[in-house]
């Protein structure tokens, strides 16, 4: 018997790469007005931060801004390291802390042998 086209995996939207709700966080959809409300700032202070190297939004091929949901979240946690006290040079250097730390997880998460993962859960279990 044929298997119907909307079975097999390979028609299935989502086993479609293109299709990756990881990189739709990653898609630059917001302009700048609307970024900045969305997370209660000025637009100045996002171009700010963009100078000084905390984020990076997308660019249409006309230059305009365009902020993604990964960037609305940065720019949340940028908002709540400012409003601890801390000044843009510690959040610039917290930000790349917590993005280093993100990506050995995520190294480690991948790694085959599953003993990484055994010795993670001991160190926090206290063991």
């Amino acid at each position: 018997m044929p298997s119907r086209p909307d079975s097999d995996p390979a028609n299935d939207p989502a086993n479609d790469p293109a299709n990756d709700p990881e990189d739709d966080l990653d898609r630059g959809v917001y302009g700048i007005t609307v970024a900045a409300e969305l997370v209660g700032l000025e637009a100045q202070s996002l171009r700010l931060y963009e100078s000084r190297g905390l984020l990076t939004p997308d660019r249409t091929s006309g230059g305009t801004r365009r902020y993604s949901a990964n960037d609305l979240t940065r720019l949340r946690r940028i908002a709540e390291l400012m409003a601890t006290g801390v000044n843009l040079t510690g959040v610039g250097m917290l930000l790349d802390l917590q993005d280093e730390n993100t990506r050995l997880r995520r190294e480690i998460d991948a790694r085959p042998d599953g003993q990484s993962r055994s010795r993670a859960a001991a160190r926090q279990s206290g063991a």
